[in-house]
């Protein structure tokens, strides 16, 4: 039966799941147990928790998790967007490529990392350019699935921009594939997502060929 769960990596929703009462305790209320069950942890591997080199180990991976590579799961941290008007009627696709991402893998608890790009064509406003990457970013801070996060950011932009016609391409590398299991450093895993105009075979063409030219810098 444990293998059989190790290997179920499905998932059926793009919403992380989350229980109702996720954030009834405050994140000093969360990083106190986390530090004391991560302290456990240590001393069940045999660590000799007494040592200058590991005696705060255990507040650092729980002030980590919270304030740092699972922040994205509090709504509270999720960028504010604001849009501007499309003054100069652009009306062609925006891209922005390769953002780099950090998240982790839900099933190990190991790093995800890689390349987001992502692209959309105005409905008549235009939002920040930073704001796109931290977008990227806010969903890449939790435990991920990298199918979900594909379909959580391209959901996000739809929303916040008040349009069909986006595109989302994520490459990334995995170390529970690299560090562990088959131990392959080579490959990576490629997802995207296009709705809208980008389902037509000429733009979509379009953004893949962007996303892969040289950069200018």
């Amino acid at each position: 039966m444990i293998d059989i769960l190790e290997d179920d990596h499905r998932s059926f929703s793009p919403e992380t799941p989350l229980r109702q009462d996720a954030f009834l305790i405050d994140d000093k209320k969360k990083i106190e147990l986390i530090e004391d069950h991560f302290k456990e942890i240590m001393h069940i591997l045999g660590l000799d928790l007494s040592d200058d080199s590991l005696k705060g180990t255990p507040h650092r991976v729980a002030k980590m998790y919270v304030k740092e590579i699972f922040s994205g799961l509090n709504p509270k941290n999720k960028p504010e967007i604001k849009l501007f008007e499309n003054k100069y009627s652009y009306n062609e696709m925006l891209v922005e490529k390769n953002i780099t991402f950090f998240s982790n893998c839900e099933h190990h608890f190991v790093p995800i990392y890689g390349k987001a790009h992502i692209a959309y064509i105005s409905s008549g406003k235009v939002i920040g350019l930073s704001k796109l990457n931290r977008i990227v970013q806010y969903f890449a801070k939790r435990p991920q699935v990298q199918e979900r996060m594909t379909m959580q950011i391209a959901n996000e932009l739809k929303i916040s921009l008040a349009t069909e016609d986006i595109a989302v391409y994520i490459d990334a590398v995995h170390l529970c594939v690299a560090s562990r299991g088959v131990n392959d450093v080579n490959s990576s895993t490629i997802t995207s997502h296009y709705s809208g105009k980008f389902l037509d075979k000429s733009i979509k063409a379009e953004f893949l060929n962007s996303i892969s030219s040289n950069r200018i810098l």
